[in-house]
């Protein structure tokens, strides 16, 4: 839905920005809920579960499709539509890890993580396809005839919880849960436009003006994130140790083999978010691909990644997992090199497709292995605990990725253009002017999209159109480069990451 903004905007006449604040609250509320909502297949039948959440997903789509204004929209689509996702994402990880054993389980979830892949690459092509010749709304309803689908396949869900002995929610651990995750999402959400420490621009609640010390917002939500979740590790231990039921089982939170795992998840969705963020942008901005091309251009990855991950899970009996895992993520870093040096004007889809390909089969290889590993360390009992808190990691890594990633990318954008006008116009200020140059540009131009860029540049004289269209051109292969660079120090933070993991899939009691 994601290519549908510039449309909604013009429907609803608003703005570009109460648009996105429904994609990011959609975010939050998935990350805010998925740690409690993971629990519920441990005390209700996980076939009742998810038929419920499926129909309340439904319900949310359709008032979302029907909506008339921007507040209807908010509530079919990030809070009952989220709401219902955030106990779908945890509970499909849950039914493969109690369905499967050993190397059916690996395929199970290698083929999970393959078919993932080709719905982040065709979603957007999609939705572009059904914005452009019908309606952004059949985007919506699209999704109500799989939710149909899938409910035609509940029937093979298992209908007993996974505990014989139904406990209480942990209220309190659910709460810090949901403070901790929804202040850490938010304080990234907010670090690209308002800065991570210090004062960016000024941020206001209403008409309150929320700075102290000259700090950012950012910081204080990512740090109350932080000592929220510190005091759940903390809730939780006690809870257990009183003899009552928490909401992670304390041998899930402590276990070396399950967190390693988690924290090698965690990295990988920086990354894959920081891409994806990323190289839509460069190839419609600056190469000036349709969303048609840019889902050609992103084809060969698609391709490697369902391949490798749902055909390459046995191949741990020849090669360790983690050396499968280590290997894919070299492949991630050689892919994202060779697209690295390519950055140009001569860049073209076919050119892309080796590093493309290569990129795939890095993801491939690490989703064909991660997931199962990560899960099968913790046992069955505890399953559904163990795949919210994959989730929820996973959820804060896309967060992160997309505001580290991202806000970097169009600062160095914005930077370069700033600095390639002063430059052709010799003019020398200092570096406190030139930030405040950044964030004129960054609030006039709003986007680095090329229907923004091509606005902006329709005000200007043809001698100032030709300067600049030039100056945007570069400064979007500078950009671009420097955020490759940035994911490939990610990678090598990967790497590292990685060595903590257990040689084998652990072995645990079924």
């Amino acid at each position: 839905m994601n290519v549908a903004i510039p449309t909604m905007v013009d429907e609803f006449d608003t703005t570009v920005t109460v648009i996105q604040g429904a994609v990011s609250l959609y975010s939050l509320v998935i990350a805010a809920l998925i740690l409690p909502a993971s629990t519920l297949p441990s005390r209700h039948s996980s076939r009742r579960v998810m038929t419920v959440a499926l129909i309340v997903y439904a319900g949310g789509t359709l008032v979302a499709a029907i909506s008339w204004n921007t507040t209807i929209l908010y509530i079919g689509w990030p809070l009952i539509e989220g709401s219902a996702a955030a106990v779908l994402f945890p509970l499909t990880y849950t039914v493969l890890r109690v369905s499967y054993e050993d190397d059916d389980r690996a395929k199970a979830f290698g083929l999970l993580a393959g078919v993932s892949g080709v719905g982040s690459t065709l979603g957007p092509i999609i939705g572009g396809a059904l914005t452009t010749y019908a309606s952004w709304r059949w985007g919506f309803t699209l999704q109500i005839i799989g939710v149909g689908a899938i409910l035609f396949f509940v029937r093979y869900v298992s209908p007993s919880p996974l505990s014989e002995t139904r406990s209480s929610l942990d209220r309190g651990g659910t709460a810090l849960s949901i403070v901790g995750s929804t202040s850490l999402v938010t304080g990234f959400l907010l670090s690209g436009k308002y800065g991570w420490l210090v004062e960016r621009r000024p941020f206001f609640v209403g008409e309150l003006q929320f700075n102290p010390f000259g700090t950012s917002p950012a910081i204080w939500f990512l740090g109350g994130g932080l000592l929220a979740f510190a005091a759940f590790v903390q809730y939780e231990r006690r809870l257990e140790r009183a003899g009552k039921s928490p909401l992670v089982p304390l041998n899930v939170l402590t276990n070396r083999s399950f967190l390693s795992g988690v924290i090698t998840y965690n990295i990988r969705s920086i990354i894959s978010a920081g891409f994806f963020f990323i190289f839509p942008v460069y190839l419609q901005a600056v190469l000036g691909y349709t969303a048609f091309e840019t889902g050609l251009a992103l084809l060969p990855y698609s391709l490697a990644s369902v391949l490798f991950a749902a055909f390459t899970p046995g191949w741990r009996k020849f090669i360790s997992p983690k050396t499968l895992i280590q290997v894919g993520i070299v492949c991630i870093g050689f892919g994202l090199v060779l697209l690295y040096e390519q950055t140009g004007p001569g860049q073209t889809i076919s050119r892309m497709a080796i590093p493309m390909a290569i990129y795939g089969v890095g993801v491939g290889l690490i989703l064909a292995q991660i997931t199962n590993m990560t899960m099968s360390a913790i046992p069955t009992a505890d399953s559904a605990e163990a795949s919210g808190v994959l989730n929820v990691s996973s959820s804060i890594g896309y967060a992160m990725g997309t505001a580290v990633v991202g806000s970097y990318f169009l600062g160095q954008f914005y930077g370069s253009v700033v600095d390639r006008v002063l430059r052709a116009e010799h003019v020398t200020v200092s570096v406190e002017q030139r930030n405040d140059l950044v964030i004129a540009l960054e609030d006039a131009v709003e986007t680095a999209t090329e229907a923004t860029q091509q606005q902006f540049l329709n005000q200007l004289t043809p001698p100032q159109r030709r300067l600049l269209e030039g100056i945007f051109e570069a400064a979007m292969f500078d950009a671009q480069q420097a955020a490759l660079l940035l994911l490939i120090l990610f990678v090598l933070f990967l790497l590292i990451a990685s060595t903590f993991l257990p040689r084998h899939v652990p072995e645990t009691d079924e």
